[in-house]
């Protein structure tokens, strides 16, 4: 609570109250315990708290997964913003690692080692709720423990049990994927961290693999056609929405029925149709059939809810 309030100039009871999920009631007997322990708090009714000018807790240590935390936001913004925030968050980013512990340091150089943020964020990114599990995620990229989890892939209607060596986290098609060589299909695999149903850290390490390179997995996945070509129409008031939330660059094809055909390299055929079936009748399918079928299966499902 000071160092809420020590961030700030003045601070309402009631955003006491909100941001650590307490009454109002027992804001005011923490502020009271809080002056009968010596720090100079100041309130006025109808106003707020704040902190009597001059006083400071001494500076505290960021933990591991703070630090973590900062440092992959800032390869966000370095994908997603321009200049006029890369450069500070840059600069911001090196003076906190300054201030790091050896051992931090270290955490977080491994971290953003097996970290790949690719593409463009768009409204198909997954709600902020369902990534429970990044912080797990990231300990046993970095800590090297084997990570047991319950799983459900985008073709099953099924939870699947699963152990992985994480090997990386990599950003793209709008969701985060763990990078893991699974022992149950005994193969480097991609697991969206949003379909993880249930996910604990074993402690249980795994040597490293000297020959896998994150970065040249994700160039040959993309140069051995995981990346699928699709063609796909959008009406010309779509097709400023579709350019912006597209994790590739949609190439032009042929201008009809008030729009134009696209081609747009897509990851996942399943998360495409989602994707179209969210502009309506501004987008159509055309290639391949797959897509045209997830497409018509999804709008299926949704046609029956609203009989």
């Amino acid at each position: 609570m000071v160092l809420f309030l020590q961030g700030r100039r003045v601070v309402r009871a009631e955003d006491l109250a909100t941001r650590f999920e307490i009454n109002i009631r027992t804001v005011y007997r923490d502020i009271a315990a809080l002056g009968e322990a010596g720090v100079p708090i100041s309130g006025e009714a109808g106003v707020g708290y704040c902190l009597m000018k001059g006083y400071q807790l001494p500076p505290v240590m960021f933990t591991a997964e703070e630090a973590a935390a900062f440092f992959v936001g800032g390869e966000l913004v370095k994908q997603f913003t321009d200049a006029s925030l890369q450069g500070p968050m840059a600069s911001a980013l090196d003076k906190l690692r300054a201030v790091l512990p050896r051992e931090r340091q270290d955490h977080v150089e491994k971290l953003v080692s097996r970290t790949i943020v690719r593409g463009k964020m768009g409204q198909g990114t997954p709600a902020i709720a369902a990534q429970r599990w990044m912080a797990t995620v990231q300990q046993g990229v970095v800590l090297r423990r084997v990570l047991r989890m319950s799983y459900r892939g985008l073709e099953r209607d099924e939870d699947t049990q699963r152990e992985a060596e994480p090997l990386g986290v990599v950003f793209y098609g709008g969701s985060w994927y763990l990078v893991a060589w699974c022992r149950l299909r005994k193969a480097i695999r991609h697991f969206r961290v949003d379909r993880i149903k249930r996910l604990e850290l074993l402690p249980v390490t795994f040597p490293p693999r000297e020959d896998f390179s994150l970065t040249e997995h994700m160039n040959h996945t993309k140069a051995d056609g995981a990346t699928l070509p699709v063609r796909v129409w959008f009406h010309r008031h779509a097709q400023e929405r579709a350019q912006r939330e597209s994790y590739a660059t949609l190439i032009e094809e042929q201008r009809r029925d008030g729009g134009a055909e696209f081609t747009v390299y897509s990851y996942s055929l399943e998360w495409t149709a989602q994707w179209l079936l969210s502009f309506g009748e501004r987008a159509e399918a055309i290639a391949p059939a797959k897509l045209r079928q997830f497409v018509r299966v999804a709008a299926e499902k949704i046609a029956a809810q609203h009989r």
